[in-house]
C-alpha cells in the first residue's frame, strides 16, 4: 500500500514537472514565432509588389480612404467586394495568402464574433424568425433573471452580424496591408509629413523597436535557462524563476530606456527623429490615387 501511494505521488510530481516544462517550452516557442513573424513582415515590405512600389504618403492616404469607405457603406455585397479587393491587393503585393489571413482573421471569431453573436437573436434584433431555439409559451423568471417567451434567430440579426464581421474584416485587412507593405521607418516619416504630431511618431518608433528588442532578450533568457537546467524543476521553482525574471526585465527596460535617451541627447536629439528616406511622387502613385478615389466615389454612389 505504501509503495502504491509512493508511486502515485512520484507520478503526480513528474506530471507537474512535465507540465511546468511544457509551459516553459511553449513560451519559448511563441516568443520565437513572434520574432520570426516580425522579420518576415520586414522582408515582405522589401518585395517588388504593387503596394510596395507606391509612395508611402500616397499609400497611407489611399488605404485610409478605403478604410473610411468600409466604415460608411452598408450594403453586404459592397462590403464583400471591398474584402475581396483587399485579398486581391495582398496577392498583387506578393503577400502569402495564409500569412495574410492568419494576421487578419484570427481575431474576428475571438472579438467581433463575440460582439456580433447576441445581435442574431430576436431579443436584440427583431425580425423574421429563421430558426426557433425554444418556445415556452410564457415568459420565465428566476428572481431577477428572466427569459423571453421564445428565442429565435432572425433574418435582420443575421444581416447585422454579417455586416459587422465583413466591415471589421475589410477594415483590418486594409490596415494590415499598409503595415506589411511599408517599412516602419518610412511609415512613420509619411505620418509625420501628413501632420501627425511629433510626440506620437517618437513614441510609436521607440515602442516598435523596443518591443522587438525585449522579445529577443526574453527569448535569450529562456533559452539560456533551459540549456543550464539539469532534469526537471518543480512548479514552485518555475514560478520563482518567472517572478525574478519579470522583475529583472522591468529593471532592465528602465535602465535601457534611460541610457538610450541620454545617448540620443548627446548626439543632438531634440525631439525630431531624422529619417534618411526620400519620397518621390511618380506617375504610378498619381494613377493609383486617382483609381482609388474613383473607386471610393463609385462605391458610395452604388451604396446609395
Amino acid at each position: 500500500m505504501k509503495r502504491r501511494e509512493g508511486n502515485q505521488e512520484l507520478h503526480q510530481h513528474n506530471h507537474t514537472r512535465r507540465g511546468s516544462s511544457s509551459v516553459l517550452e511553449k513560451t519559448v516557442h511563441h516568443i520565437s514565432e513572434s520574432l520570426e513573424a516580425t522579420l518576415f513582415a520586414e522582408n515582405i515590405a522589401q518585395r517588388h509588389g504593387l503596394l510596395q512600389r507606391l509612395d508611402p504618403r500616397v499609400k497611407v492616404i489611399t488605404l485610409l480612404l478605403l478604410v473610411v469607405t468600409v466604415a460608411l457603406v452598408r450594403g453586404l455585397p459592397i462590403l464583400g467586394i471591398l474584402y475581396i479587393m483587399a485579398l486581391a491587393l495582398a496577392a498583387l503585393s506578393r503577400i502569402p495568402l495564409g500569412f495574410f489571413l492568419k494576421r487578419t482573421l484570427v481575431f474576428i471569431p475571438l472579438f467581433t464574433g463575440i460582439i456580433a453573436l447576441p445581435a442574431i437573436f430576436n431579443i436584440v434584433t427583431p425580425g423574421k424568425p429563421l430558426v426557433e431555439l425554444y418556445d415556452t409559451g410564457r415568459a420565465l423568471s428566476w428572481g431577477p433573471i428572466g427569459l423571453p417567451q421564445h428565442l429565435t434567430v432572425t433574418d435582420t440579426g443575421i444581416t447585422v452580424a454579417t455586416r459587422l464581421i465583413l466591415r471589421v474584416s475589410a477594415s483590418l485587412s486594409f490596415t494590415v496591408l499598409l503595415l506589411l507593405t511599408t517599412r516602419w521607418a518610412s511609415l512613420l516619416k509619411a505620418l509625420r509629413v501628413l501632420g501627425v504630431p511629433r510626440v506620437f511618431i517618437v513614441i510609436l518608433g521607440m515602442t516598435y523597436r523596443y518591443i522587438y528588442l525585449l522579445l529577443h532578450t526574453i527569448n535569450t533568457m529562456f533559452m539560456a535557462r533551459k540549456s543550464r537546467t539539469v532534469g526537471r524543476l518543480s512548479a514552485s521553482e518555475n514560478r520563482r524563476w518567472l517572478t525574478s525574471t519579470m522583475g529583472l526585465m522591468v529593471d532592465k527596460s528602465y535602465t535601457l530606456s534611460e541610457n538610450v535617451y541620454q545617448a540620443m541627447l548627446s548626439r543632438g536629439f531634440r525631439g525630431e527623429v531624422a529619417i534618411m528616406d526620400t519620397f518621390t511622387l511618380r506617375r504610378a502613385d498619381i494613377v493609383w490615387a486617382c483609381v482609388t478615389l474613383a473607386m471610393a466615389t463609385g462605391i458610395f454612389l452604388m451604396d446609395r
